[in-house]
């Protein structure tokens, strides 16, 4: 079970979070929903689709993007989580700001989706003094030269620490376990190679007793395998979404919501 605010989600079928990026630069989807009309009619399509959890970003986190300021991040989500209130369905807010993860929760936000893992102790403090669900997210250096030169021992070892780490440092502060998500980073700070060895072995990162997220929809590392552009991902993004799950991921990050969710239901029907 998934804590989020008034919702408690079963993690007895992996779940799809939804991306909702307002953003004029993000990598996979910049600009197509900057406008908040724009941004809510993408939601609602989710929605419909499938989705069982909204992830909206202000800001965005691809290697090399330039920060965004408080007031243009709180300007771009805030609106919208507040256009989205009622529906059925937790939201998520991706920032690493403490000031937006608190606006965003007063708007109705009832997930926060970390790239930093909460080490930022104001962060920590807004989490939990809330009753919402955190995602703690794995990254090496800053997104502006994160992926210049990656270097690690074990890639999977190292990374599953810092992870392990982290939970135990929320639940030092009273974030519950059944509020925890981790999530390796794909992407962030990690090479081709470190990516795949740490889907192939995802399972450990299972070990450490909360859920885990994986974020592989439309990424590099997929183009890397495949010569395809970003816009022609589509089915490698399920297939490594599929391999996630058979790998011990409960929750998956993605933008196409329809085919993920659609190959999700074949793969259970035989599970």
């Amino acid at each position: 079970m998934l804590i989020c605010g008034s919702y408690s989600l079963s993690l007895a079928r992996p779940l799809v979070m939804g991306i909702v990026n307002v953003t004029p630069d993000s990598f996979a989807d910049g600009g197509q929903h900057v406008a908040i009309e724009a941004a809510l009619a993408h939601a609602q399509c989710l929605i419909a689709e499938g989705a069982d959890i909204l992830d909206i970003g202000g800001e965005s986190t691809r290697p090399g993007a330039a920060p965004v300021s408080l007031a243009d991040e709180l300007a771009r989500v805030i609106p919208l989580i507040e256009a989205l209130r009622g529906i059925a369905m937790p939201i998520s807010i991706d920032t690493y700001k403490p000031e937006v993860m608190a606006a965003a929760i007063r708007a109705g936000a009832s997930m926060v989706n970390d790239i930093n893992a909460l080490q930022d102790p104001a962060a920590l403090a807004v989490v939990a003094a809330h009753n919402v669900a955190v995602c703690l997210m794995h990254k090496q250096g800053e997104v502006q030269t994160m992926q210049a030169a990656p270097r690690y021992r074990n890639v999977v070892d190292e990374v599953r620490e810092f992870l392990r780490a982290r939970v135990e440092a929320c639940e030092a502060v009273g974030i519950e376990s059944d509020r925890l998500v981790i999530d390796p980073g794909f992407g962030f700070g990690k090479s081709v190679a470190h990516n795949f060895a740490m889907l192939g072995n995802l399972s450990e990162f299972a070990e450490i007793g909360v859920p885990v997220l994986a974020g592989l929809s439309r990424k590099s590392m997929l183009g890397e395998v495949t010569g395809q552009p970003v816009e022609q991902r589509l089915s490698a993004s399920v297939a490594a979404a599929l391999i996630a799950v058979q790998r011990g991921a409960e929750l998956l990050r993605v933008h196409d919501v329809r085919a993920t969710v659609d190959a999700l239901k074949i793969w259970s029907a035989v599970n």
